[in-house]
């Protein structure tokens, strides 16, 4: 009897209904193939026990049904003549001039209650109506972006276009830098698989609220094998991380208190060892070398950098500053500086340069493409311009007689900075006095560059710049073999770029392409066939005949790649028809909108690379990603797609890289062995015990020791009122887990205020909970116990404080007393837990603080 026989009247959700019709198929031929191979014996009869493809689709297409897909096709769609609307970029005197001036309905959709207060509240002190029974409204969700419907007389702004985008505050010091982009909540889903770094590998069912000794305790839901549950209170997500390995391997859950766990743990630091050690031994060779000290700040170099025009971001300037601390050594630099594209990551390689050449030495800059070498060369030039520095380059943008008159006068010394391709790694090419070699993209250069990369960098300072990191930076990057500064603060007035993935249509280009120049803009169109390529510039010429065309693709003459792209670059052309040499380089803030045809082809970091290309300025960008209408995506495909419209938000880039290596794999990561022990136990926290591996080769202590349990019987949880969104609710609940200082409390208490109004009393605790926690670790207290209205404090073996100390202590004071594993202490009168347990440790704090010689202890 077929199983839709039970289901009745009742709808049937069919996910990818064409990826369904596929392996309907295909399962009904391989039980044919099954039933021959097997000549007939101890084989299912396809015919008997089997439905028929033709009756189980025809039914899925009879009854009623929810067809689901993750692309939808362009056909069937219902098709709104909406536009997209003007950004504003938390300039809110411009808002209420708009809208002063808008005649129709507008409603803003804001993220939470607290700025959709604060909004109100200033648009009425500029003298505007907002509210019920006015024609400005305020609603409290998420939307991706706004619209306007013309005719209608609504306008729809989102969040993100009236304030800036929202950005992860990037904590400094020992916890801060690159791994909150791995260990990060913000894209775990329900069913996703997570590593608890104590009981293993589970899934990830959601948060639930509890009673815990009369107070609302949230906490994480992990399934586990055999039905089995693992509630994690919120102090403890430090302890938890979501599972991100090798494509298509998914491991199995763990058993809870089985111990298989701990001896996949320990299998994996063993030969984490051996590896890590081998690692060091190399780094720690280079590093043993002697450099060159560059000089410091100099007049001319002060005057270059305050030349620049633009306001340099957090992280900018604290790239730019160790890059100067790493040149002022005299060990040879080798600094990886990460960030997304546009992040101003160039600046700090320009600063670097500048630096080089007022110290007598020469720079080199090698790009993967000669398409980045000419745009770094344009970069380059035009800010070294008021200076007296020569900056140069060799490509196939330039004559034979050309580059030898370059090379002449890099030998020389005449030229300070040449650009170019891994032509600048010939043996023809000699400098004078090499001090710095910038590499940017390292990973797109082939293996015998990167050989000869490696013997440079034994000699002269080396600065990588990327964007996407391949995996093996990445993992020495964010491990601490490799010095690594991080960009991820978007420049002042960057949107996020708008993408959608789309079966392609003639009509979406056309729309897309005219929508981009009515508001005088520019758009790429990426199609990787060269074979094809022409014919698909004629296709957009048909499509949108006022546009002019350029077409650019590797295997051109150089003079006529040259002269597309500067038609392009200058302006002179609308669209320009290109292959992925457009991927890396080309900065032209007009260009803000992109056609990726056969997006299902390209790899995850590569699309991420190419969207790179537009969203360069104030205007809010479109991506559109092309699909075959009539082509089943394989799986791997629609999570890459999914991946890159999901990460649209600023500075995804490391993410992307990570997701990036969980779908291509990590066999090359560090090497085959070391992929299987990713796999066992997860990237993150492969990441964290290499982390603690390194740092007990080098005989330091490591990071991740225990915590200080606190069991206070608080409300430890935020209101769902205050901050809706659950994905919200646990980056805050990790971040406060994670926190290792009173500052990055100051910073997080700061930062959610300003996100979501003033600090609920819940949250408040929340703060005071995680500062009280960093006082017990610093004091060596392990556990605290509220038992009625008395804290009992279990003090750690290795505690700093002094038994004569405490006896003195509770001496001193009657309500102290001590306990086999340390002392209890009597709640005052009115005292809550946390100000009675803020007064014991203010009163252990005091008894380390240093005596004046010959002072006895007193209290």
């Amino acid at each position: 009897m077929p199983a839709w026989e039970h289901l009745g009247a009742w709808p049937v959700a069919v996910l990818e209904p064409e990826a369904v019709r596929s392996e309907v198929e295909a399962f009904w031929q391989r039980a044919h193939e099954d039933r021959e191979r097997r000549g007939g014996e101890l084989a299912l009869d396809p015919e008997e026990g089997l439905v028929r493809p033709d009756a189980l689709l025809a039914r899925l297409e009879s009854a009623p049904a929810i067809h689901v897909r993750e692309i939808d096709p362009e056909e069937r769609g219902i098709h709104f003549a909406a536009r997209p609307v003007t950004g504003y970029a938390g300039d809110l005197r411009r808002l209420g001039a708009d809208l002063r001036r808008a005649s129709g309905t507008v409603v803003l959709f804001l993220g939470n209650t607290g700025r959709a207060d604060r909004l109100q509240d200033v648009l009425r002190e500029g003298g505007l109506a907002v509210g019920e029974g006015t024609r400005i409204l305020t609603r409290v969700g998420a939307l991706s972006g706004g619209f306007e419907l013309p005719g209608s007389g609504l306008t729809v702004l989102a969040d993100g276009d009236v304030f800036p985008e929202e950005v992860h505050l990037h904590l400094r010091g020992p916890r801060g830098g690159a791994r909150s982009f791995l260990s990060d909540f913000r894209d775990l889903k329900v069913s996703d698989l997570v590593v608890h770094q104590d009981h293993g590998v589970g899934r990830f069912l959601g948060l639930e609220t509890i009673e815990v000794g009369g107070a609302a305790h949230e906490f994480m839901v992990l399934a586990y094998q055999g039905g089995d549950k693992l509630k994690v209170p919120v102090e403890a997500f430090d302890r938890v991380q979501k599972y991100a390995s090798v494509e298509g391997n998914r491991p199995a859950i763990d058993k809870l208190g089985s111990g298989s766990w701990e001896k996949v743990k320990k299998r994996v630091k063993k030969a984490m060892r051996d590896m890590a050690a081998e690692l060091l031994q190399l780094y720690a060779e280079r590093k043993a070398r002697p450099g060159h000290a560059f000089a410091g700040e100099s007049p001319w170099q002060r005057e270059f950098e305050e030349a620049f025009e633009y306001e340099e971001t957090e992280d900018q300037a604290a790239a730019i500053a160790d890059v100067a601390a790493d040149m002022a050594d005299a060990t040879p630099m080798d600094r990886l500086v990460c960030g997304d594209v546009g992040y101003g990551k160039t600046e700090v390689a320009m600063r670097a340069a500048m630096r080089a050449v007022l110290d007598g030495k020469q720079v080199a800059l090698l790009t993967p493409t000669t398409i980045l070498a000419f745009q770094h060369w344009k970069t380059f030039r035009k800010r070294f311009a008021p200076f007296p520095v020569t900056v140069d380059m060799i490509s196939r943008f330039r004559t034979p007689r050309e580059i030898k008159t370059v090379l002449q006068g890099t030998g020389e010394g005449r030229i300070d900075v040449l650009l170019g391709t891994h032509r600048l790694l010939s043996k023809d090419v000699v400098f004078r006095d090499l001090g710095l070699l910038v590499v940017d993209e390292e990973q797109r250069f082939g293996v015998a560059a990167k050989e000869k990369l490696k013997q440079l960098k034994t000699t002269v300072d080396c600065l990588t710049l990327s964007a996407t990191p391949i995996p093996r930076t990445l993992q020495m990057g964010l491990a601490g073999i490799r010095d690594m500064s991080v960009i991820e603060t978007p420049p002042k007035d960057r949107l996020a770029i708008q993408t959608m993935v789309v079966k392609f249509s003639t009509d979406v280009i056309a729309s897309a392409i005219r929508q981009e120049l009515a508001r005088d803009g520019q758009v790429y169109f990426v199609h990787n066939r060269v074979e094809s390529i022409y014919a698909v510039a004629s296709m957009v010429q048909r499509l949108v005949p006022e546009a002019r065309i350029a077409v650019a693709h590797g295997q051109m003459p150089e003079a006529e790649l040259e002269k597309a792209m500067l038609a392009f670059v200058e302006g002179r052309a609308d669209v320009l028809v290109a292959t992925t040499i457009i991927e890396n380089g080309l900065d032209i803030p007009r260009a803000n909108t992109m056609v990726i045809n056969r997006a299902d082809r390209y790899g995850l970091a590569q699309l991420y690379q190419l969207r790179g290309r537009v969203g360069r300025s104030e205007r809010r960008a479109f991506a559109y990603l092309l699909v075959p209408p009539d082509t089943v995506l394989s799986e791997v495909a629609r999570k890459r797609l999914a991946a890159i419209r999901e990460f649209s938000d600023l500075g995804a880039g490391f993410r992307i890289a990570a997701l990036d290596l969980e779908l291509r794999g990590a066999g090359n990561l560090l090497g085959g062995e070391q992929s299987g022990h990713i796999q066992a136990v997860g990237l993150d926290l492969y990441v964290k015990l290499l982390e603690q591996t390194i740092l007990e080769l080098k005989g330091q202590e490591p990071r991740d020791g225990p915590r200080a349990v606190l069991h206070l019987r608080l409300e430890m949880r935020i209101p769902e009122g205050y901050v809706p969104e659950v994905h919200q609710r646990m980056s805050l609940y990790k971040r406060l887990s994670q926190v290792r200082d009173a500052r990055e409390i100051d910073a997080l208490r700061a930062e959610i205020r300003d996100r979501y109004g003033a600090l609920p009393r819940e949250v408040e605790g929340l703060l005071r909970y995680a500062a009280l926690r960093l006082r017990a670790e610093a004091l060596g207290v392990a556990q605290v116990d509220l038992v009625a209205r008395t804290l009992h404090l279990r003090l750690a073996p290795e505690t700093p404080l002094r038994p004569e100390a405490l006896a003195a202590l509770v001496q001193a004071h009657p309500v102290l007393a001590p306990t086999v594993q340390g002392l209890k202490g009597a709640l005052g009168e009115g005292q809550d837990a946390l100000e009675g347990l803020a007064t014991l440790f203010g009163l252990l704090e005091a008894t380390l603080a240093p005596r004046a010689p010959g002072r006895p202890d007193r209290l």
